[in-house]
């Protein structure tokens, strides 16, 4: 693509990271060409990426085989420079001119779908455990959070970043950390590290009240961890519920495995 540089279409446009989209720009072409490739096989797939801000992993995702890039982008004042972009890359970038959080991005396009992105701070979370309700649809989601977020999404049971958004993903896909990103990658560097962790969704999903279930487990349970399970189980049966799932109820949060979880989700959506 004959276009200008990254840091002269930046300049050009007068766009700058804006804190209240959680922005930090990711600039280095080596840094979002390695983030591409993490992502597996691209050949025909459709990609959606979020918060492309002035396109540099865009840039890089239309350098594979993808079939077509949906880029989402809220801030309007990204929008000339993106659509630019649209105009030299052959109708294989859609621009999508939303808010994220109120999309169901599955229906942007056809499978076989990916996520890959560098997400915004602020929403990276919530955004995650939507598409995790609808992990079925996805192949592959290759995201990029601040590295706590990313600890706390690959976490092992009896360690202190273990919690619900760990129980839940792990639970739904394989999770792992494959990139760190020092802040000097980012333009403002943020005030933390970031990571990259590669999400790919199992072959059985939950039903959607079964997925429910979970996070009503999970929000109680984790919600007072440092009670026993009994206490913060409570209000769906308590030691009842922990007896039934052959789980002794002072246990606390953190000690259950995923597959523990998993029971007494079942038993609450069985009972429910």
């Amino acid at each position: 693509m004959n276009l200008p540089s990254l840091r002269d279409a930046i300049r050009i446009h007068g766009l700058d990271a804006k804190k209240s989209f959680g922005q930090h720009f990711l600039l280095d072409p080596g840094i979002v060409a390695r983030i591409a490739a993490l992502a597996g096989d691209m050949a025909g797939r459709h990609v959606v990426e979020i918060g492309p801000g002035p396109g540099g992993l865009t840039r890089a995702l239309l350098d594979t085989k993808a079939g077509a890039v949906h880029a989402v982008e809220i801030d309007q004042r990204a929008w000339p420079l993106l659509d630019e972009l649209v105009a030299h890359a052959d109708g294989r970038l859609i621009l999508v001119k939303a808010d994220a959080t109120a999309l169901d991005t599955a229906t942007l396009c056809p499978a076989p779908r990916k996520i890959i992105a560098n997400l915004p701070y602020n929403v990276g979370t919530p955004l995650l455990i939507g598409w995790l309700r609808q992990a079925a649809l996805w192949e592959r989601m290759t995201l990029m959070f601040q590295l706590e977020v990313a600890e706390r999404i690959c976490a092992a049971p009896d360690t202190s970043a273990y919690g619900r958004l760990g129980v839940i993903a792990q639970w739904c896909a394989t999770c792992n950390i494959v990139m760190k990103v020092p802040p000097g990658a980012f333009s403002p560097p943020p005030k933390v590290d970031s990571a990259v962790v590669d999400i790919v969704p199992k072959a059985e999903q939950p039903s959607a009240a079964l997925f429910k279930a979970m996070e009503h487990v999970t929000n109680l349970a984790f919600g007072q961890r440092r009670k026993m399970l009994r206490a913060s189980l409570r209000p769906i049966g308590g030691e009842a519920l922990l007896e039934k799932a052959g789980i002794i109820a002072t246990r606390r949060a953190e000690t259950l495995s995923i597959d523990e979880f998993a029971t007494l989700a079942k038993l609450v959506c069985t009972e429910s």
